[in-house]
Parts: structure tokens; C-alpha cells; sequence
């Protein structure tokens, strides 16, 4: 009995740690391949960038720039696994991509946003330079949220089977929940915190909140792409159309260069523009007070 749950349970950890991949022609595989070799050099500059950014924003703003250098490695990181998995679950055959045996592991991707979704959260706040009252109760309903969001959709987005369908959408729907909530929250502070901008910051933050929105659609897009019947179909090996499959890896890794690196190179020009608006006084004043923290 032991042997058999055992088993049981080593199975179903299986399920929710790797993916069964589909028959891919050259194309539908080079693509996502590429993409992936992509999404790691752009993660890799915007880390570079931002990290040797920070001596040219006021000290007040530059946890903000390392924070998001750090979003940006971890991402590297990760899509350096997730390519690599990629490679592992595919061999050339007869003039297509076939599965090797080797399962790609998804879950790369979830631990990479486990991490990086609340730490985002982070540096916007850090940047937008709110008051301790107003920034820290924030924070924490943003990253709860945030949390929330990953820890919810990830049981949906590792299940394979046509017959599971409506399970899928259910955890899609409940990670719906803190996702629009963080959209809502994101944008009605974004827009509040513009009469405390300096002029130079307003269109840029102006500009945050579309790509918020914007890159934030695609990923629901994605999951359900790779929801499809036909979808989950070719997920299990059993038939369907492997195009959905395709569209999904390439939604969700372009959509985290746009979140992630775009972002942080968008939160750079913020803090600059923030720190080209600083009167003298307050220059002399962050200085004191950055001297006096170190």
C-alpha cells in the first residue's frame, strides 16, 4: 500500500513539475527556440543596464534600478533553464522535432514569476517615491496579490488532457480574480500618483500604466491559446494542433521581455527624469540622508 501511494504521489508531482511537449515541424520549433535565445539576451543587457544605471539617478531612487536589475537576472536565469529544457525535450527526426522522452519542465517559468511579479510590484512602488504610509500598505495587497495570481493559475497551466478542460478554466478563472484586482489597483495609483509627479515623470508613468496594461492582456491570452482543446490535445500527445502550443511559449516569453526588461528600462528613465526635477536642496538633502543609511 505504502509502494502504491508512493508512486501515486511521485506521479501526480511529476504532472505539476513537467510538460509533455508535441511533434513540431522546423519552424513551429526554431521560433520558440529563438525566441528563447532572445528572451535570455535581452534579460541579461537590461540586468547589465540597470545595475551600472544606478550612479545616475538620485540615491532615493536607486533601490528602485536594483530591484529591477535583479527581476531582470532572475529572469535571465530562468530562461536559460527553460531554453535548455527545450533543447532536452526534442531530437531532429525525419524532418521534424520529436520528443525525446525528456519532459520540458514548465515550471521553470512559475518560479521565475513566484519571484519576479511581486518583486516588480516593488520597484514601481520604489520608483514612484510615495509616502511610507501611502507605499508600504500597498505593497503588501500588491504582492499578496501577485502571489495569488502565479499560485493559482500554475495547477491550470500544467494540465494536459483534453478531459480537464473545465478544471483549467476553473483555476484560470480564480487566478482572474487577484490579476484584474492588481490591474485595477496598478492603474487607479499610477493615475493618482500624477499630481505628485514632477512634469518630467508624468508622461513617462503615463506611459507605465499602458504598458501594464498592455503586456499584463497577454498573458491570459496565452493561457488560454494553450487551453484549447486542440491545445491540450497535442500537450498529451494525443493529436490536436502543436500552433497553440507554439503561440503560448511565444506569448508568455514576449510578454516578459516587454514586462520585465522593457519595464526596468522604463523605470530608469523614470528615475532620471525624477532625478533631473530635484531642486538643489533636495539633492544636498537625499545625499545626507543616503550618507547617513550607509
Amino acid at each position: 500500500m505504502g509502494g502504491i501511494g508512493t508512486q501515486a504521489f511521485s506521479g501526480r508531482c511529476f504532472m505539476y513539475f513537467f510538460a509533455n511537449v508535441p511533434v513540431l515541424d522546423l519552424f513551429q520549433y526554431s521560433v520558440v527556440d529563438n525566441v528563447f535565445s532572445f528572451t535570455v539576451a535581452a534579460m541579461g543587457a537590461a540586468a547589465l543596464f540597470l545595475f551600472n544605471s544606478r550612479s545616475q539617478v538620485a540615491p532615493k531612487f536607486r533601490p528602485a534600478l536594483l530591484v529591477s536589475g535583479l527581476v531582470v537576472a532572475i529572469a535571465c536565469y530562468h530562461y536559460f533553464m527553460i531554453r535548455h529544457s527545450w533543447e532536452g525535450a526534442y531530437a531532429y527526426a525525419e524532418g521534424k522535432f520529436v520528443p525525446t522522452g525528456k519532459s520540458f519542465n514548465d515550471f521553470y517559468r512559475y518560479a521565475d514569476w513566484i519571484l519576479t511579479v511581486p518583486l516588480l510590484m516593488v520597484e514601481l512602488v520604489a520608483v514612484l517615491g510615495l509616502a511610507k504610509a501611502v507605499s508600504r500598505p500597498l505593497l503588501v495587497k500588491l504582492v499578496i496579490a501577485a502571489a495569488l495570481m502565479i499560485a493559482l493559475g500554475y495547477p491550470g497551466e500544467v494540465i494536459s488532457s483534453p478531459d480537464r478542460w473545465t478544471e483549467r478554466v476553473i483555476w484560470g478563472a480564480l487566478s482572474s480574480i487577484p490579476f484584474f484586482y492588481l490591474l485595477y489597483v496598478l492603474w487607479v495609483e499610477l493615475t493618482n500618483s500624477l499630481e505628485t509627479q514632477p512634469k518630467q515623470a508624468k508622461r513617462l508613468i503615463e506611459v507605465a500604466r499602458l504598458v501594464i496594461l498592455i503586456t499584463w492582456a497577454v498573458y491570459p491570452i496565452a493561457y488560454a491559446l494553450g487551453g484549447t482543446e486542440a491545445a491540450l490535445a497535442a500537450k498529451s500527445g494525443n493529436g490536436g494542433n502543436p500552433s497553440y502550443i507554439v503561440a503560448l511559449q511565444l506569448g508568455y516569453a514576449l510578454a516578459d521581455v516587454t514586462a520585465k526588461a522593457g519595464f526596468g528600462v522604463l523605470i530608469y528613465f523614470i528615475a532620471r527624469a525624477k532625478t533631473d526635477a530635484l531642486t538643489d536642496d533636495e539633492k544636498n538633502e537625499d545625499r545626507g540622508a543616503a550618507l547617513a543609511m550607509a
